[in-house]
């Protein structure tokens, strides 16, 4: 199991051909997929069970049969609910897949104003919502159809995200003033997510990251609380317990390796805040992965 990141800067898919779709389990996939951002447009189709999902700041419960639409680099993360199981599916395009390059008058009209959000469209659509049943078709096609190879079903894919992008500009607003300041208020975090994302296994501190977003400490603390949810010190013990935790399934360290690679200096202090978080201790967590892995 490889360390989930900030800003996922690899293609999904392929250079000539940006869209995949994606199988998710949680927890047996993972437990939690912390606050990230990417370049493509991202749909998140629930097909059983519940989970979270967060997008900016609004943090949703999603159910069988809901979805979530992310224009490109929108800050999300998705994590388990109680003990609850879900299953669901992430499919990922890039617009340029679609034809849309600057100066063409549909990525001018459809495309740009969704990529820069100057225009938005409401992220969660329940299962009942009138969008969702619109988009169900075609997300489900392209769901089902996934491991199809792409060169025979390459136009039946652009057809299918099209008529997605056609419904979505349908129902797309203009975004307000005061959601235009929230975004560059997001771009400064990003900066902060990136840091965290290279020197978790160092010490972070309040006044390093606020200088990181360009803020004073004590309006940082009280602004990445309202957008996150959390402190930065739990957001940053979290965001550390999911690097253990991963490194832990991949098993090729020992506990106190990881503990230490990720930023824990005090043993006893990270077996503890390991149990809060999931369940069991490290190295029952090790072992549980490992016997999955034979």
């Amino acid at each position: 199991m490889t360390a989930p990141i900030m800003h996922e800067t690899k293609t999904h898919g392929k250079l000539s051909f940006p869209y995949t779709v994606y199988r998710g389990i949680i927890p047996e996939y993972i437990r939690s997929y912390p606050l990230h951002w990417h370049d493509e447009m991202e749909i998140i189709y629930v097909k059983s069970g519940r989970g979270i999902v967060t997008v900016q700041t609004s943090k949703h419960i999603l159910e069988t049969g809901d979805m979530i639409i992310l224009l490109p680099q929108m800050v999300h993360s998705i994590e388990q609910l109680e003990n609850m199981h879900m299953e669901y599916f992430n499919i990922l395009f890039q617009f340029s897949l679609l034809g849309g390059i600057a100066g063409d008058s549909c990525y001018e009209k459809y495309f740009k104003p969704l990529y820069e959000h100057t225009r938005t469209i409401t992220p969660y659509l329940p299962v009942s919502s009138q969008l969702n049943t619109l988009l169900l078709p075609y997300v489900c096609n392209l769901i089902e159809n996934r491991k199809q190879d792409v060169g025979d079903y390459a136009l039946m894919i652009k057809s299918n995200l099209l008529a997605i992008m056609h419904y979505l500009n349908l129902h797309s607003v203009q975004v307000s003033e005061g959601e235009l300041s929230l975004q560059s208020t997001y771009d400064k975090l990003k900066k902060l997510l990136s840091y965290v994302q290279a020197n978790y296994d160092k010490p972070i501190s309040i006044a390093k990251a606020a200088d990181i977003c360009g803020f004073s400490a004590s309006h940082f603390m009280k602004l990445f609380k309202e957008l996150t949810g959390r402190t930065f010190a739990q957001y940053l013990k979290d965001f550390r317990l999911e690097m253990a935790a991963g490194l832990l399934a991949d098993g090729t360290q020992k506990i106190i390796e990881v503990a230490e690679n990720t930023g824990f200096n005090n043993h006893s202090y990270f077996t503890r805040s390991f149990i809060d978080k999931y369940g069991i201790s490290p190295s029952e967590y090790k072992k549980v992965n490992l016997q999955k892995i034979d």
